[in-house]
């Protein structure tokens, strides 16, 4: 677990810089805090207080610092720039990213049904109304992608 993660850190830090913040640069860098989340997913841990108990248990000799899991939660949306390249740079550092036949499949995720809980729901900037041709319905909400590629052989 160590040798992968080591190796994702020196991977994402080659990775350009986002803009530099003002005022004192914080303790655990974004680097560190992007291949905490990397982590996070490869291990299957979704809830953020779980897993920063868990990091807290685990992982104290490869960061000696963890935020509490508010500040873990902002830092990590503040560098979802970086986030975006790392995904894209890891994807790109796979065979699959050369293939020349990739298949996409997307299934709505409704995520709220009646007017009120769509105004003061917390999605209201990434959901958005559409229509489900196959569920024959309008949903609002998110649409699930999955891309990949055909079978090698």
């Amino acid at each position: 677990m160590e040798t992968l993660l080591t190796a994702l850190y020196v991977k994402i830090d080659d990775e350009p810089a986002g803009p530099r913040r003002l005022g004192r640069p914080p303790v655990l860098t974004d680097s560190e805090l992007v291949c905490l989340a990397l982590a996070q997913s490869l291990l299957g841990f979704t809830s953020e207080t779980y897993w920063l108990r868990y990091a807290g248990k685990h992982l104290t000799g490869m960061f000696p610092y963890l935020p509490q899991q508010s500040g873990y939660n902002k830092r990590l949306r503040s560098a979802f720039g970086l986030v975006k390249r790392v995904i894209r740079m890891l994807a790109k550092s796979s065979d699959f990213w050369l293939d020349d036949c990739w298949i996409v499949d997307s299934t709505p995720v409704p995520c709220g049904m009646s007017r009120p809980t769509v105004k003061r729901s917390d999605l209201a900037g990434w959901a958005g109304y559409g229509y489900c041709a196959s569920h024959s319905r309008f949903y609002w909400g998110l649409k699930l992608y999955l891309v990949c590629t055909g079978p090698h052989g």
